[in-house]
């Protein structure tokens, strides 16, 4: 006879194989029908999408202005060489540190391959991906800025973030080659609904794939802090406009401590609430009579001190607004 739950179980089970370096499988169990997926597709999104890593973003070569020319004494035109760069996996060996230029030169003749590119600041995960090809005449000299991120970020981002000289280069951040997983039936006494999460994790070897897996689970755990929180319900298109700046937008015109100047221009207009101006239009505001430039200046500073974005704001959130601003003047 089943039972009637007042929560639901939670598994009790973990079992991890080392498949290969840097690949890991798990599985979890039991879930109740329906939790196995809850679970793991949020965390294998997480883990393709936030999982930080290493790459280089920026790269400046002596003699190179961009990315379609060529370096005398080696066999690929710069834009192969970034593209072979860009296969190369970096770490940076002090976890202090999020970013780090390191400086490179060689002669030929010569095959560079990643394990050439490792020294006491950066290590390669890679060494063995092939770089460029250096004649005996050759000269190679060229900086990489390294960075800590998350994701994809497209050169022409990256762009405008380097110093001069740099070619901006696509930035591939996310350690994890893998993450996929399967949902199992498990028996669980007589109930055969239960379910197993078998999820099979690759990492490029910047981190371990268990590392990558806690560090999905925190950024998860982050993600959903904020329904822990103590909850502060408004009504209506109130909401829209977030607890945090209710108090702000019905706080009195005297909570902006104006010069006696700009208040009495403002309480003769018939302004009570901070709100209200927030709300105005920039040239309304100017309008208001016997407000000067030099009050029109100080409000504003004020007002941008507050740190309230009211351009969200539909039309008819404002006017709720302003309807129980005037409602609260009578």
């Amino acid at each position: 006879m089943r039972k009637i739950k007042t929560k639901p179980s939670v598994p009790t089970n973990i079992e991890v194989q080392k498949v290969k370096d840097n690949y890991i499988r798990l599985n979890v169990y039991p879930y109740e029908s329906g939790y196995a997926i809850s679970v793991a597709h949020p965390l294998r999104r997480i883990l393709l999408s936030s999982t930080a890593g290493y790459a280089p973003i920026g790269i400046k070569i002596d003699g190179v202005q961009h990315e379609f020319d060529s370096i005398r004494g080696m066999l690929e035109d710069v834009a192969v060489f970034i593209i072979n760069l860009k296969n190369i996996r970096f770490k940076i060996k002090d976890s202090e540190k999020d970013e780090l230029t390191v400086d490179y030169e060689f002669s030929g003749p010569k095959e560079l391959y990643g394990k050439d590119l490792e020294n006491e600041e950066v290590e390669i995960v890679t060494p063995e991906n092939f770089l460029a090809t250096l004649n005996e005449d050759a000269q190679l000299r060229f900086s990489l800025l390294i960075k800590k991120g998350i994701g994809y970020v497209p050169s022409e981002d990256i762009r405008e973030m380097l110093p001069e000289g740099y070619i901006p280069l696509d930035a591939f951040f996310t350690p994890v080659k893998k993450a996929v997983y399967e949902i199992e039936k498990v028996l669980v006494e007589d109930d055969p609904n239960y379910e197993k999460i078998v999820f099979d994790i690759e990492t490029d070897g910047q981190i371990e794939p268990q590392e990558a897996l806690k560090m999905a689970y925190e950024v998860l755990q982050s993600q959903m802090e904020i329904f822990n929180s103590e909850f502060n319900i408004v009504e209506g298109n109130e909401a829209a406009t977030g607890s945090k700046h209710d108090k702000i937008l019905y706080a009195p015109l005297e909570s902006l401590d104006l010069s006696a100047r700009s208040f009495n221009c403002l309480d003769k207009a018939g302004i009570k609430y901070v709100g209200e101006l927030l709300l105005m239009d920039k040239k309304d505001l100017k309008n208001i009579k016997n407000l000067g430039k030099k009050s029109y200046d100080e409000i504003e500073e004020k007002l941008e001190e507050l740190q309230v974005d009211m351009g969200s704001l539909t039309e008819e959130a404002k006017k709720s607004i302003l309807d129980k601003l005037e409602q609260s003047k009578g």
